[in-house]
């Protein structure tokens, strides 16, 4: 089956998403995308997600993700759960890109979501804090504290 996103990219600031599999094309049970992480780039916030679980498999490069204050290298063929309600994030530390594959279950996170933060990012000027809280919080991410 192949996704009728799949060949989209959507650029959230230096990071590139390309949706893999959509909730419509999966009855709900799973979204599934692919992203590719810059070295050096910026990374969303340390939050958490209340309705879905995520799981993340390593491509190509490393990526350093926090999961519960405990950091965790995701390289290629590596695995990490992510389940709903934990506090995470990630970052590429390295010197070379980092490709990944998320898988969301059940399926509630969607292009909708990456296309209106990149929306914000893209007004021009400094990230607009507010706006993006809103929209992690529409799209049912919650930001770690201080930004809640």
């Amino acid at each position: 089956m192949d996704s009728t996103g799949g060949s989209d990219v959507i650029r959230v600031g230096q990071i590139e998403i390309r949706f893999r599999l959509q909730a419509a094309e999966t009855e709900g049970t799973l979204t599934m995308f692919e992203f590719l992480v810059p070295a050096g780039a910026r990374v969303p916030v340390p939050h958490s997600h209340e309705a879905f679980d995520e799981t993340i498999y390593g491509l190509d490069g490393v990526t350093t993700w926090v999961l519960d204050g405990r950091q965790v290298r995701v390289g290629p063929g590596d695995v990490l759960f992510i389940p709903r309600g934990r506090v995470h994030h990630f970052a590429n530390l390295g010197t070379e890109d980092a490709r990944e594959l998320s898988v969301i279950t059940p399926g509630l996170l969607g292009p909708e979501y990456f296309r209106d933060i990149a929306e914000v990012l893209d007004a021009g000027g400094p990230p607009n804090i507010e706006r993006i809280v809103e929209v992690m919080k529409r799209h049912g991410l919650r930001p770690a504290s201080p930004a809640t």
